[in-house]
């Protein structure tokens, strides 16, 4: 016998008792995105190499040790490890931003190779926004805003909480990179193997760090937050200022910086601890070199990812409440001559005059009672009967299987009428 093939390790598949929480949470993102206006962008998977290596970093966790990388010919080509990067370079490449401001999103598969864990997979999915040429805090703040209010619409708004920091421009963070590593030298001996590798190659990421005796030292640590730039520093207080308008509960948070290089003043993650270690279900910030840094015209940019993974975690452990749709609203049994055409003629009729409905017809096979056990193993709210007499008559039997309520046999003619008061 021949060996089974099995997923590979880290990449899930999802089955069809899980897909309509997914589907429940990808529409809720969807209708949230549109009320704010924002527009649907789709890239390819796969990219070319250096775009990730530029727009990352090439000494990122991300572009040393966790993309999958091939070659196809004589060109080096990654599957995405993220969205923004090959967003930016539609953006470039098909002239979406050149004098203009774009508000856009996408959702999709990402790729990373790395351990795999509750919340962390190497084939992953995310939601993500990228907004392009708008400089002000006000853009910052809709996106803190917006993701807010699709916490309130997932049912999770009282299990995360909003995490905020400014890194500031370039030049800043390279005076506290230095001020940060001279302080850092003094604690090598607290470090790993790891921590010092990034003490040389980017120890801002040691901020983040899980070592606990190393976080106790940083906590004399210098803070990025006085090493601001004026520009920057004047950016963060407006924001600050509008989310306290609005109401928004924040933490600064002067050891966040997000772990990719292309980061500028604004990084945010909305967090929580619902999900034991991995607490982050949503970052982003500003980015506004990187559009320039990848070959454009200046271009100011602000984003963010969520990982549906998590949200999907998420929302099972905290929204109790949640109520999803059933697969099927109408299921059609039928037996006998002439029946078979018929219940396809009614279940087309159904679909056409009240789309919203889920309409299921049998096709099995089999006798009225094995139908029925399909019918409730499908948790189908109503059957429509359909035998010989039925046909002979122009007739349908209703039955509701969820209530229990006496079955009704009315003219086809009447269906669509009663199903509208039914549903």
């Amino acid at each position: 016998m021949a060996k089974n093939i099995q997923a590979i390790r880290g990449m899930n598949d999802c089955s069809p008792t899980e897909s309509p929480l997914w589907q429940w949470i990808e529409n809720k993102v969807r209708n949230v995105l549109a009320g704010y206006g924002y527009s649907e962008v789709r890239m390819p998977i796969v990219e070319s190499t250096p775009l990730f290596a530029r727009a990352i970093g090439e000494v990122t966790d991300v572009v040393s040790k966790e993309m999958y990388t091939f070659w196809d010919n004589d060109e080096q080509l990654t599957l995405r490890p993220e969205g923004t990067a090959g967003c930016v370079r539609a953006a470039i490449e098909r002239g979406w931003i050149y004098n203009n401001e774009q508000r856009l999103w996408y959702m999709g598969p990402m790729f990373r190779h790395e351990r795999p864990q509750k919340g962390r997979y190497r084939q992953f999915h995310q939601a993500g926004v990228e907004i392009f040429g708008i400089p002000n805090p006000e853009i910052d703040a809709e996106l803190i805003i917006l993701t807010a209010r699709l916490w309130k619409e997932l049912g999770i708004d009282q299990h995360v909480s909003l995490q905020l920091n400014s890194i500031g421009s370039l030049e800043a963070r390279a005076n506290y990179r230095s001020a940060l590593v001279k302080f850092l030298e003094n604690y090598t001996a607290l470090m790993n193997d790891e921590e010092k590798e990034r003490l040389v190659k980017n120890p801002l990421r040691i901020l983040d760090t899980k070592n606990q005796a190393l976080q106790e030292v940083l906590n004399d640590a210098p803070r990025l937050l006085d090493y601001l730039d004026d520009d920057s520093r004047e950016h963060f207080t407006q924001l600050c200022s509008l989310l306290d308008a609005m109401g928004i509960a924040y933490e600064v948070n002067p050891k966040l910086v997000r772990g990719l290089d292309y980061y500028n003043k604004t990084v945010f993650e909305w967090v929580t601890s619902a999900l034991g270690s991995q607490g982050t279900v949503c970052g982003g910030g500003r980015y506004d070199g990187l559009v320039e840094q990848l070959g454009g015209h200046a271009t100011q940019g602000v984003g963010f990812a969520m990982g549906l993974e998590r949200l999907v975690l998420l929302v099972q452990e905290v929204n109790k409440e949640i109520s999803l749709p059933k697969a099927v609203d109408v299921y059609v049994v039928y037996s006998g001559e002439g029946a078979t055409l018929n219940a396809f003629q009614i279940a087309e009729q159904i679909r056409s005059e009240l789309p919203q409905l889920r309409v299921m017809t049998h096709c099995s096979g089999g006798n009225f009672k094995k139908q029925f056990k399909r019918a409730d193993k499908v948790e189908a709210q109503i059957a429509l009967v359909i035998g010989e007499s039925e046909v002979a008559e122009q007739k349908v039997v209703v039955k509701d299987l969820q209530s229990g309520a006496e079955q009704v046999t009315i003219a086809q003619a009447d269906l669509i009428s009663e199903l509208t008061k039914r549903f």
